[in-house]
């Protein structure tokens, strides 16, 4: 990996995930190359292992980046919706989702970005972020065991929950953190489960105290099967026995393979996402779904939403039409999935109220169905007539 190769930037993005990636794409492209844009990374974005469960829409991405089979492990066609009593409601759609190979798809992005001029590099990590004097930013940067100086006029902070390079910074005091509601997940890959690869499982009740167990194929052999458990839950054992334990009882003939554990951003808020020319994007925003916890194309949709944000910035020479711009932020994020992500989580609350009777019963009415019968409109009468919160847990994922 080269060095860095200047030492001033208009842009510069720490974090290549998906929407640090998406955001050099398509910053790059709307700016037909008039700015210098760096994006850095402490590691290539390919890099396995990725922690994540790689499922997507399929038509919700291919709206924002052309799918390409060579990073597609598998296509969906429906969901398994499984109760405590092990009933299972089948909603079923051709074609409706994609298990990804996360690494290919970030390789995909990272050499797409490369193509179109962006500078990558995936060997630095951003250790200090203060500003300038000449109101512009001071990146503090280790790159191939040494520590550079980088000036930018904006920075983009795609680095995840827990806002990692603006904490303690007094000019970004008060922003989003991403940090408000983490929860935390873990995941093993197994073999040896028989499974339909062209569905996911979803699996609810009080087993999963605020969340949901899931099983995604990955490539016919084996699935990623794990759970995530709500914020404000007790746990009385580590989660890793908390899998073996789930695995052991609903999988018995599984062979694991390896165990992943990560954090996810669910917490929603109304903070900046946007001042002094430093913007947050995807799940340094929060910009994940509160209830399915799917942050894939959120992530690059906060990115689109976004772009041209940066530009107008980048156009404008006045600190207040700057700081207007700012604020503008926010209010552009929420019309596009902000206040839908808001409403998810104002209703999170009743998921731990709901019973596995409950849960028993709305898919036991569901599964008298044929999969053909099985509509979104029959959907929401069968669960209406169980339980009607549950409604939210079954929107949240087929929409």
């Amino acid at each position: 990996m080269a060095k860095i190769k200047f030492q001033e930037y208009d842009v510069v993005i720490c974090g290549a995930g998906p929407a640090g990636l998406k955001m050099a794409c398509e910053l790059q492209k709307r700016a037909a190359g008039v700015y210098k844009i760096l994006i850095l990374d402490k590691k290539s974005p390919w890099q396995e292992p990725v922690f994540c469960a790689e499922a997507v829409s399929a038509d919700r991405l291919s709206e924002y980046w052309p799918i390409k089979e060579h990073w597609v492990r598998q296509r969906l066609s429906g969901i398994y919706f499984t109760s405590p009593s092990r009933d299972r409601a089948e909603f079923y759609s051709k074609d409706c989702g994609l298990i990804l190979n996360r690494a290919l798809f970030h390789k995909d992005m990272a050499d797409t970005a490369a193509s179109l001029g962006v500078e990558t590099n995936f060997e630095s990590l951003c250790l200090k972020v203060e500003p300038s004097s000449d109101g512009r930013w001071v990146l503090k940067v280790q790159c191939l065991g040494d520590e550079i100086e980088l000036k930018t006029s904006i920075i983009i902070d795609a680095t995840g929950p827990g806002a990692k390079i603006s904490k303690g910074v007094p000019e970004l005091a008060g922003m989003e953190s991403g940090d408000a509601d983490l929860e935390s997940a873990i995941f093993a890959v197994v073999e040896g489960i028989e499974h339909s690869p062209e569905h996911i499982e979803l699996f609810f009740g009080s087993r999963f105290p605020g969340g949901y167990g899931w099983l995604f194929p990955r490539d016919g052999k084996e699935v990623n099967l794990g759970f995530v458990l709500g914020r404000h839950q007790k746990k009385n054992e580590s989660s890793r026995k908390q899998l073996s334990d789930f695995i052991q009882q609903y999988f018995p003939t599984a062979h694991i393979k390896a165990v992943y554990g990560g954090m996810i951003a669910c917490g929603q808020s109304k903070k900046p996402i946007a001042k002094h020319g430093f913007f947050k994007i995807g799940d340094a925003a929060s910009c994940v779904n509160p209830i399915s916890r799917s942050g894939i194309v959120e992530a690059i949709v906060s990115a689109d939403v976004m772009v041209p944000i940066v530009l107008e910035w980048l156009s404008s020479s006045s600190p207040e039409k700057r700081r207007e711009i700012e604020r503008g932020a926010l209010d552009a994020w929420m019309k596009s999935l902000g206040e839908s992500h808001l409403q998810l989580a104002n209703g999170k609350s009743i998921f731990s109220q709901i019973s596995d009777k409950q849960f028993n019963r709305a898919t036991k009415r569901l599964s008298r169905l044929s999969r053909e019968k099985t509509t979104l409109l029959r959907i929401f009468i069968a669960v209406l007539f169980s339980t009607p919160s549950l409604i939210w847990k079954l929107r949240s994922f087929i929409r």
